[in-house]
Protein backbone atom coordinates (compact mmCIF):
# COMPACT_ATOMS: atom_id res chain seq x y z
CA UNK A 1 0.00 0.00 0.00
CA UNK A 2 1.01 3.50 -0.96
CA UNK A 3 2.46 5.89 1.71
CA UNK A 4 0.60 8.99 1.25
CA UNK A 5 1.53 10.94 4.30
CA UNK A 6 5.12 10.32 2.79
CA UNK A 7 4.55 11.93 -0.37
CA UNK A 8 2.88 14.65 1.21
CA UNK A 9 5.23 15.63 3.37
CA UNK A 10 7.85 15.69 0.46
CA UNK A 11 5.15 17.88 -1.21
CA UNK A 12 4.93 20.57 1.08
CA UNK A 13 8.88 20.69 1.22
CA UNK A 14 8.66 21.21 -2.05
CA UNK A 15 6.15 24.07 -2.32
CA UNK A 16 7.95 25.93 0.46
CA UNK A 17 11.23 25.48 -1.28
CA UNK A 18 10.15 26.95 -4.46
CA UNK A 19 8.02 29.88 -2.47
CA UNK A 20 11.48 30.78 -0.85
CA UNK A 21 13.20 30.42 -3.90
CA UNK A 22 11.00 33.16 -5.69
CA UNK A 23 10.75 35.56 -2.76
CA UNK A 24 14.71 35.89 -3.03
CA UNK A 25 14.63 36.33 -6.66
CA UNK A 26 11.89 38.76 -6.61
CA UNK A 27 14.25 40.59 -3.79
CA UNK A 28 16.21 44.33 -4.74
CA UNK A 29 19.55 43.76 -6.02
CA UNK A 30 22.27 45.89 -5.73
CA UNK A 31 24.36 46.62 -8.79
CA UNK A 32 28.09 48.14 -8.69
CA UNK A 33 29.20 49.70 -11.84
CA UNK A 34 32.78 47.34 -12.51
CA UNK A 35 33.68 49.31 -15.91
CA UNK A 36 32.83 52.39 -18.20
CA UNK A 37 33.44 51.64 -21.91
CA UNK A 38 33.54 54.80 -24.86
CA UNK A 39 34.35 55.11 -27.92
CA UNK A 40 34.71 57.81 -30.81
CA UNK A 41 32.30 57.87 -33.52
CA UNK A 42 34.00 59.80 -36.04
CA UNK A 43 31.64 61.89 -38.38
CA UNK A 44 32.27 61.12 -41.81
CA UNK A 45 33.48 63.75 -44.19
CA UNK A 46 32.01 62.72 -47.49
CA UNK A 47 32.29 65.80 -49.92
CA UNK A 48 28.42 65.10 -50.29
CA UNK A 49 27.55 65.32 -46.60
CA UNK A 50 29.14 68.13 -45.98
CA UNK A 51 27.68 70.15 -48.75
CA UNK A 52 24.37 68.89 -47.48
CA UNK A 53 24.88 69.75 -44.11
CA UNK A 54 26.03 73.77 -45.71
CA UNK A 55 23.00 73.70 -47.91
CA UNK A 56 20.98 72.93 -44.43
CA UNK A 57 22.19 75.37 -41.89
CA UNK A 58 23.51 78.72 -44.46
CA UNK A 59 19.78 80.17 -44.71
CA UNK A 60 19.84 80.01 -40.59
CA UNK A 61 23.68 81.30 -40.43
CA UNK A 62 22.93 84.20 -43.15
CA UNK A 63 19.74 85.36 -41.72
CA UNK A 64 21.86 85.58 -38.26
CA UNK A 65 24.60 87.36 -39.97
CA UNK A 66 21.84 89.96 -41.71
CA UNK A 67 20.37 90.50 -38.37
CA UNK A 68 23.98 91.27 -36.33
CA UNK A 69 25.46 93.01 -39.24
CA UNK A 70 22.33 95.48 -39.90
CA UNK A 71 23.73 99.23 -38.97
CA UNK A 72 21.80 100.15 -36.16
CA UNK A 73 24.01 103.72 -35.24
CA UNK A 74 26.95 106.07 -35.85
CA UNK A 75 29.95 106.07 -33.46
CA UNK A 76 31.96 109.37 -34.05
CA UNK A 77 35.01 108.28 -32.06
CA UNK A 78 36.00 105.12 -30.30
CA UNK A 79 34.94 104.04 -26.83
CA UNK A 80 37.30 102.41 -24.52
CA UNK A 81 37.59 100.98 -21.05
CA UNK A 82 40.80 103.81 -20.43
CA UNK A 83 41.00 105.92 -17.49
CA UNK A 84 41.48 105.56 -13.62
CA UNK A 85 37.87 106.37 -12.40
CA UNK A 86 35.61 106.14 -15.54
CA UNK A 87 36.20 105.93 -19.07
CA UNK A 88 33.95 106.99 -22.47
CA UNK A 89 32.27 103.07 -22.54
CA UNK A 90 31.49 103.05 -19.02
CA UNK A 91 29.45 106.13 -18.71
CA UNK A 92 27.80 105.61 -21.56
CA UNK A 93 26.77 102.01 -20.66
CA UNK A 94 25.73 103.10 -17.83
CA UNK A 95 23.77 106.35 -18.39
CA UNK A 96 22.20 104.39 -20.96
CA UNK A 97 21.36 101.24 -18.74
CA UNK A 98 19.73 104.33 -16.35
CA UNK A 99 17.67 105.52 -18.64
CA UNK A 100 16.34 101.86 -20.54
CA UNK A 101 15.84 100.51 -17.04
CA UNK A 102 13.80 103.35 -16.28
CA UNK A 103 11.61 102.53 -19.06
CA UNK A 104 10.65 99.17 -17.38
CA UNK A 105 11.41 100.01 -13.82
CA UNK A 106 8.97 103.14 -13.90
CA UNK A 107 6.16 101.31 -15.85
CA UNK A 108 5.94 97.87 -13.13
CA UNK A 109 6.99 99.91 -10.27
CA UNK A 110 5.88 103.39 -10.17
CA UNK A 111 9.71 104.07 -9.03
CA UNK A 112 12.58 105.06 -10.36
CA UNK A 113 16.32 104.07 -10.13
CA UNK A 114 18.52 106.30 -8.63
CA UNK A 115 22.18 104.94 -9.77
CA UNK A 116 23.62 102.68 -11.95
CA UNK A 117 26.56 100.61 -11.21
CA UNK A 118 28.22 98.13 -13.40
CA UNK A 119 31.71 96.25 -13.39
CA UNK A 120 34.10 96.91 -15.38
CA UNK A 121 35.54 93.69 -15.78
CA UNK A 122 32.12 93.23 -17.68
CA UNK A 123 33.01 95.14 -20.36
CA UNK A 124 35.17 93.03 -23.36
CA UNK A 125 35.57 94.75 -25.79
CA UNK A 126 35.61 98.52 -27.51
CA UNK A 127 32.99 100.33 -28.93
CA UNK A 128 34.71 101.40 -32.33
CA UNK A 129 34.40 104.39 -34.49
CA UNK A 130 32.39 104.17 -37.53
CA UNK A 131 28.83 102.42 -38.04
CA UNK A 132 27.70 100.59 -34.70
CA UNK A 133 25.75 97.22 -35.29
CA UNK A 134 24.03 95.01 -33.32
CA UNK A 135 27.14 92.56 -33.40
CA UNK A 136 29.40 95.00 -31.61
CA UNK A 137 26.73 94.52 -28.69
CA UNK A 138 27.36 90.94 -28.51
CA UNK A 139 31.10 91.67 -28.25
CA UNK A 140 31.13 94.49 -25.91
CA UNK A 141 28.54 91.96 -23.58
CA UNK A 142 29.02 88.95 -24.73
CA UNK A 143 27.79 87.18 -20.98
CA UNK A 144 23.68 86.71 -20.55
CA UNK A 145 23.49 88.87 -17.71
CA UNK A 146 19.95 91.13 -16.51
CA UNK A 147 19.58 94.08 -15.12
CA UNK A 148 18.19 93.85 -11.78
CA UNK A 149 17.50 96.55 -9.08
CA UNK A 150 18.45 96.82 -5.64
CA UNK A 151 16.95 98.74 -2.88
CA UNK A 152 19.62 100.01 -0.97
CA UNK A 153 20.03 102.66 2.68
CA UNK A 154 21.88 105.75 1.95
CA UNK A 155 24.53 103.52 4.93
CA UNK A 156 25.24 101.17 1.79
CA UNK A 157 25.23 103.59 -0.93
CA UNK A 158 28.28 105.35 1.30
CA UNK A 159 30.09 101.82 1.50
CA UNK A 160 29.51 101.87 -2.34
CA UNK A 161 31.64 105.09 -2.58
CA UNK A 162 33.94 103.16 -0.39
CA UNK A 163 34.74 100.55 -2.51
CA UNK A 164 34.54 102.47 -5.50
CA UNK A 165 37.97 104.41 -3.83
CA UNK A 166 39.37 101.19 -2.77
CA UNK A 167 39.03 99.12 -5.76
CA UNK A 168 40.37 102.03 -7.93
CA UNK A 169 38.40 100.72 -11.41
CA UNK A 170 37.06 102.49 -13.92
CA UNK A 171 33.31 101.04 -13.30
CA UNK A 172 30.84 102.36 -15.26
CA UNK A 173 28.44 104.60 -12.75
CA UNK A 174 25.76 106.86 -13.27
CA UNK A 175 23.46 108.93 -11.49
CA UNK A 176 26.04 109.45 -8.06
CA UNK A 177 28.75 112.36 -7.87
CA UNK A 178 31.80 112.45 -5.58
CA UNK A 179 35.05 113.92 -4.14
CA UNK A 180 38.19 112.05 -3.08
CA UNK A 181 39.98 114.02 -0.96
CA UNK A 182 43.06 114.52 0.21
CA UNK A 183 42.95 112.19 2.66
CA UNK A 184 41.68 109.05 0.39
CA UNK A 185 37.75 109.83 1.61
CA UNK A 186 34.50 110.58 0.24
CA UNK A 187 32.85 113.85 0.28
CA UNK A 188 30.28 116.23 -1.37
CA UNK A 189 28.25 112.53 -2.14
CA UNK A 190 25.36 113.50 -4.17
CA UNK A 191 22.94 111.49 -5.79
CA UNK A 192 20.65 112.69 -8.55
CA UNK A 193 22.69 116.26 -7.34
CA UNK A 194 21.50 115.82 -4.01
CA UNK A 195 23.14 115.08 -1.12
CA UNK A 196 22.74 111.81 0.16
CA UNK A 197 20.71 110.92 3.49
CA UNK A 198 21.48 107.98 5.64
CA UNK A 199 18.64 106.48 6.28
CA UNK A 200 16.38 107.52 2.49
CA UNK A 201 16.06 104.26 0.52
CA UNK A 202 17.83 104.34 -3.32
CA UNK A 203 17.36 102.27 -5.65
CA UNK A 204 20.48 100.76 -7.72
CA UNK A 205 20.38 99.10 -11.02
CA UNK A 206 23.23 96.79 -11.57
CA UNK A 207 23.64 93.30 -13.41
CA UNK A 208 22.28 90.05 -11.75
CA UNK A 209 26.10 89.15 -10.99
CA UNK A 210 27.17 91.97 -8.99
CA UNK A 211 23.37 91.93 -7.10
CA UNK A 212 24.47 88.79 -5.31
CA UNK A 213 27.31 90.46 -4.01
CA UNK A 214 30.21 89.73 -7.13
CA UNK A 215 33.78 91.16 -8.16
CA UNK A 216 33.10 91.81 -3.87
CA UNK A 217 30.11 94.02 -4.22
CA UNK A 218 29.03 92.94 -0.74
CA UNK A 219 26.79 96.12 -0.32
CA UNK A 220 24.45 94.60 -2.73
CA UNK A 221 23.92 91.76 -0.34
CA UNK A 222 22.33 94.27 2.10
CA UNK A 223 19.75 95.42 -0.12
CA UNK A 224 15.95 95.65 1.04
CA UNK A 225 14.16 94.79 -2.08
CA UNK A 226 15.55 93.14 -5.18
CA UNK A 227 13.54 93.81 -8.69
CA UNK A 228 14.76 91.88 -11.70
CA UNK A 229 13.83 93.38 -15.11
CA UNK A 230 14.65 90.69 -17.14
CA UNK A 231 16.43 92.86 -19.43
CA UNK A 232 19.94 91.74 -20.94
CA UNK A 233 22.16 94.44 -20.76
CA UNK A 234 23.29 93.27 -24.33
CA UNK A 235 19.83 94.07 -25.15
CA UNK A 236 19.63 97.60 -23.58
CA UNK A 237 22.88 98.66 -26.13
CA UNK A 238 20.95 96.92 -29.31
CA UNK A 239 17.78 98.98 -28.21
CA UNK A 240 19.63 101.95 -27.59
CA UNK A 241 21.41 102.04 -30.66
CA UNK A 242 18.40 101.56 -32.75
CA UNK A 243 17.05 104.30 -30.79
CA UNK A 244 19.71 106.49 -31.82
CA UNK A 245 21.56 108.14 -34.90
CA UNK A 246 24.62 108.97 -33.56
CA UNK A 247 26.23 107.66 -30.26
CA UNK A 248 27.61 110.14 -27.75
CA UNK A 249 31.03 110.64 -26.23
CA UNK A 250 30.11 111.48 -22.83
CA UNK A 251 33.17 113.06 -20.53
CA UNK A 252 31.28 114.20 -17.44
CA UNK A 253 32.95 113.92 -14.23
CA UNK A 254 31.03 111.83 -11.60
CA UNK A 255 34.46 110.91 -9.60
CA UNK A 256 36.58 114.11 -8.51
CA UNK A 257 39.47 113.81 -7.32
CA UNK A 258 41.68 116.74 -4.99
Amino acid sequence: MVNLKKYNDVFKLFVIFLTLLIVVSCGKQNYNITKIEGKRIPITEKENQVAQIENFIKPYREHINNDLDSILAYCPTTLDKSGQWQSTIGNLMADVSLMRGNLVFETREKKKIDICLLNSGGIRSILPKGNITARNAFEIMPFENSMVVIALKGEQINEMVDFLITDKKSHPLSGITFTIDKSNKSKNVLVQGKPIQKETIYYVGTNDYLSDGGDNMNFFKKGIQKFDLDYKLRNILIDYFKQVDTIPVIKDIRITVE
